[in-house]
């Protein structure tokens, strides 16, 4: 058989068969034919809708045909109207019967399995309502005090039984004889249940529901559900596949055009799917035969399907995989090839794979797995590697301790940093340690004092003024050096400023004179009292070489003097308050003399401008010719201090690529408001990190350790993880209803009998434990003293409770 298909002049809303299986009825909003199948084609022999005398202004949603008279159809209408068809007669006559008995849509129509003047019909309106054909109106109604139902089926192994599935997810079956109660409810799905269907050979239902699932029962005694399958879409028709025990087909409501079919002992991946509708399937027959069935579509047409045109996405799946766990054991599973012969694979298992050839120091272990049926032609060979040598176990035990023992918060960045070194050191992790160290040189105390002084109100001249203060403090320190090799005893403290003055120091009186006027002198505020700070580095000692000193006195900013004296050397920095930085008094040869000597400065007073300088020159230079040169310098190119956060990112980015993730993530943390100065690592590399070290800590079951990260973290996709799915209702112990607005008391039944303490017989609003082998508990502390010294239950059930 092949597939083929008819279209129609509108959707098609549901289908069904006669008993021979050779003619389909279809029905929808404005379709109502009916076909004969022949071998390659649809041929209509009626159409219903083409008769100017009958009452069919409604649309059909479901159309049913009598399993033991070919002349009877019936169609259940959205207007509450339930019509029976007599095919044997035309015109107006051919409307038989026309139930008015509903009061809102008819949703599902059924005739008996063996009777053929009984049918049965649910509605919108709750009610499901049983019908002679011979008779004018509903002979029984059955209410299921529900607000819907959905789909009504006779079942096939009573004559006496049927199902009813409805909107609040329950199953409701009934007995024909006893229309005033069910005899048996239960909740099937978590959302409305749109069809349900017995197995032709055991005593089956299968219901399916907007939950995306299919779930088979088994109704021999009390209800207990056997399979699930799950799904893509909310699942709207399913049909048991006849001469198939465990296979079932369905239709979708939304998103899925494809009618699958499932084996309910595989419930992830279809056996076999039709996608040859390119709308929703509204409904699906099978033909007798387990290879053959009809399908109709939203999509105007109606089709014939054949199993040799299936697709089979379980052979598109893929046999291979591989897996591993903390301990760095590897599973990997790989497909036989047919033509592998059980001898080969034998062969196989004892021979070396390429795989195991380049892993060194590796044990393999091998077993074979077989399918149990023919779902899948595809067979899978499975390999366990486990390492010989104790790398693993090492690399596991020193990613353990070091969560453990990190400190990420509470502390300053220099105390953190120093106790995860030495951590890391003693862990075997000296690589690490010195990480940890330079993080602290780089972003310790004294990198903050330096960032909270370029965060000032004049953030870009203060920033400005510490990148001269850095050449400045480097040229004083090389002039310090120089005056104390210098210095000598015999200098004479009488001599005036003259040649031999130029190279020699003089001392005594005068020299102690100008050092206590240097100390009277206020020093500038606006920079540390370090003469040494270099964009956040620590303190520590920096010397220049011979001719270092002269690069760096070129190097000065145009504007600045220095007064270089016999007995003293000083700045006067003129800063924008007006306040003098004052560098320590000392004395020192001229390299240089000055030949041509500037005026005195009584000639310029308040330091105006020298009318031999250019007026962009600035500031004033003052010379006393008897005891001072000057050194000058015109112009200077700024510089912009070291920047170690590219440096940083560099170091955190190549231990998250040697899947070194917990470093990255802990530095992240530790540096806390230092993090703004890595402005080259983006928020999505964080996350990653940070999610990444989370379920790195989850795998080692190190929960307390993940719940810390989360709450340290700074991006909100992160610390609000601690937020999602934390709550657990817990049942009441006799309507199992959800304890949702205490624990203690059930809004249903009113009490809280369940809640009490088996020791104090008083209710527990606090933490509650309890035994999961006989559910028996109470008061944490209470529990926990019984167990301590007996074993029994303290309700005196016979059980042999634990604490653990």
């Amino acid at each position: 058989m092949t597939t083929f298909h008819v279209t129609q002049e509108g959707p098609v809303n549901a289908l069904a068969l006669n008993k021979d299986f050779s003619q389909v009825a279809i029905c929808g909003r404005n379709v109502f034919k009916v076909y004969t199948i022949e071998e390659d084609k649809f041929r209509e022999v009626c159409n219903v809708r083409a008769s100017k005398h009958l009452n069919v202004g409604f649309s059909c949603n479901d159309v049913s045909w009598s399993p033991t008279d070919d002349h009877y159809l019936a169609t259940a209408a959205t207007n509450g109207h339930v019509s029976v068809w007599n095919l044997t007669k035309m015109g107006k006559a051919m409307q038989e019967q026309d139930y008015q008995d509903h009061k809102r849509t008819v949703n599902k129509v059924n005739f008996h399995a063996s009777e053929p003047n009984k049918l049965i019909s649910g509605s919108q309106d709750g009610t499901m309502r049983y019908f002679d054909i011979r008779v004018k109106s509903a002979v029984a109604v059955f209410y299921s005090n529900t607000e819907s139902v959905r789909d009504v089926q006779f079942s096939p192994h009573s004559p006496y039984a049927f199902s009813a599935v409805s909107d609040n997810g329950s199953v409701q079956l009934w007995d024909i004889r006893k229309p005033e109660k069910y005899q048996q409810q239960y909740t099937a799905h978590s959302g409305p249940v749109f069809a349900c269907d017995w197995h032709p050979e055991v005593t089956w239902l299968a219901t399916a529901s907007r939950d995306r699932t299919i779930k088979v029962w088994d109704l021999t005694n009390k209800p207990t559900l056997e399979y699930t399958i799950h799904t893509i879409a909310s699942i709207g028709h399913v049909k048991w596949r006849p001469q198939r025990k465990y296979h079932i087909a369905s239709c979708a409501l939304v998103i899925d055009c494809s009618i699958n079919v499932w084996d309910v002992r595989r419930p992830y991946i279809p056996f076999a799917a039709f996608n040859e509708h390119r709308d929703i399937a509204s409904g699906v027959q099978w033909r007798g035969d387990p290879d053959i069935f009809l399908s109709s579509g939203r999509d105007s047409t109606l089709y014939h399907h054949s199993f040799n045109n299936a697709s089979r996405p379980a052979a598109k799946a893929n046999p291979q995989g591989l897996a591993v766990n903390n301990n760095g054991e590897i599973i990997f599973a790989r497909k036989i090839p047919p033509f592998q012969t059980s001898a080969s694979s034998t062969s196989s298992m004892t021979t070396p794979t390429s795989l195991a050839k380049a892993t060194v120091g590796l044990m393999r272990k091998i077993s074979m797995t077989q399918a149990i049926d023919q779902f899948h032609h595809a067979s899978s060979m499975l390999q366990h590697f486990s390492h010989v040598n104790e790398m693993a176990n090492y690399e596991s035990e020193s990613i353990l301790a070091l969560s453990k023992n990190y400190v990420l918060s509470g502390r300053s960045i220099s105390e953190m940093c120093e106790h995860n070194s030495v951590v890391a050191r003693e862990f075997g992790k000296p690589h690490l340690s010195v990480v940890w160290k330079i993080i602290k040189t780089m972003y310790g105390e004294e990198f903050l004092q330096n960032s909270i002084h370029a965060g000032s109100s004049n953030r870009e001249e203060v920033a400005h003024n510490n990148i001269n203060m850095s050449n400045i403090s480097s040229a004083v320190i090389q002039i310090e050096s120089t005056i104390n090799s210098h210095r000598e005893t015999e200098t004479d403290q009488n001599s005036k400023a003259s040649d031999t003055q130029a190279a020699q120091f003089s001392g005594g009186d005068d020299e102690t004179e100008n050092e206590d006027q240097v100390d009277n002198v206020g020093t500038y505020t606006g920079f540390p009292t370090y003469l040494n700070v270099r964009s956040g580095l620590p303190k520590g000692d920096f010397s220049f070489g011979e001719n270092e000193l002269d690069m760096e006195l070129d190097s000065l900013n145009a504007g600045d003097c220095y007064f270089l004296d016999f007995h003293n050397v000083y700045r006067s920095y003129n800063h924008a308050d007006g306040s003098d930085w004052i560098l320590p008094n000392e004395a020192f040869p001229i390299r240089h003399e000055i030949q041509d000597r500037s005026p005195p400065p009584e000639q310029f007073p308040n330091h105006h401008h020298s009318p031999d300088l250019h007026e962009d020159t600035q500031p004033i230079y003052q010379v006393e010719e008897t005891s001072s040169t000057l050194i000058s310098v015109s112009k200077i190119p700024k510089k912009s201090s070291w920047d170690p956060s590219s440096l940083v990112v560099e170091t955190l980015k190549h231990h998250a690529i040697l899947g070194d993730i917990q470093t990255a993530a802990c530095v992240l943390i530790v540096l806390g408001d230092c993090r703004k100065f890595l402005k080259e690592l983006d928020e999505a590399t964080e996350e990653h990190w940070l999610l990444g070290y989370i379920e790195m800590l989850t795998s080692y079951k190190l929960w307390n350790n993940a719940t810390q990260i989360i709450k340290l973290a700074w991006l909100p996709s992160v610390y609000q993880l601690n937020q999602q799915s934390t709550r657990i209702n817990t049942n009441c112990g006799k309507c199992l209803k959800p304890l949702q607005r205490v624990g203690w008391l059930c809004d249903r039944c009113h009490s809280s009998k369940y809640a009490l303490c088996s020791i104090c017989n008083q209710v527990v609003k606090g933490l509650y434990v309890w035994c999961q082998g006989c559910s028996h508990g109470g008061h944490i502390a209470h529990m926990k003293q019984w167990v301590s010294t007996k074993k029994m239950c303290p309700t005196g059930c016979g059980h042999l409770c634990e604490y653990g």
